[in-house]
């Protein structure tokens, strides 16, 4: 029941939402059939229904960039997209960017430059990073930083990941500094 009080005048009405509704998300090549409150974020749906965790939960505000992913190849942040609305999406998770064990060029540049210190906003780093080398492979630094821009990292390891994305742009198969 919700009550709300004007001067002496109370309201009561009861509390009603929509139920639960069917939908299909392809998520890391995968499709999961899903029944969801349609309030729901793609963020809550990944990580509490389908417990793929790479996505972290930080803001809630679209500030961040932790739990950003990628949908159709676009860096958007989990935590403000509803799940609802990601049904015609190929969604693409951390967890979906190694293939058959063998890292992504991008995670083997962000551990190559150690571009990684507690960890908690690598996830997000790198899929933003996959969608700018997807759309550029050799972007210039502004374009680096532009793309990099929506994820911050609370230890400092921006000059690493620049780092890792310059040296991706230079070496894009891999290799030492």
């Amino acid at each position: 029941m919700v009550r709300a009080v004007q001067r002496s005048l109370v309201i009561s009405a009861p509390i009603t939402g929509p139920d639960l509704i069917p939908i299909t998300l392809k998520i890391n090549g995968q499709s999961f059939q899903l029944q969801v409150e349609p309030r729901r974020s793609l963020l809550d749906v990944i990580r509490l229904d389908l417990g793929l965790t790479g996505a972290k939960r930080v803001c809630n505000l679209g500030e961040c960039g932790a739990c950003t992913i990628l949908a159709n190849g676009k860096p958007i942040y989990a935590c403000l997209a509803l799940a609802i609305e990601c049904q015609d999406k190929e969604i693409l998770t951390i967890e979906g960017l190694a293939v058959d064990g063998q890292l992504d060029p991008i995670q083997d540049a962000f551990i190559r430059y150690d571009a990684v210190q507690c960890g908690y906003c690598t996830p997000g780093q790198v899929l933003a990073a996959k969608a700018l080398f997807a759309s550029n492979p050799r972007p210039s630094d502004e374009e680096i930083d532009r793309a990099m821009s929506g994820n911050l990292c609370r230890c400092g390891t921006y000059s690493h990941i620049r780092d890792a994305l310059r040296g991706l742009r230079e070496n894009p198969s891999g290799g030492k500094r």
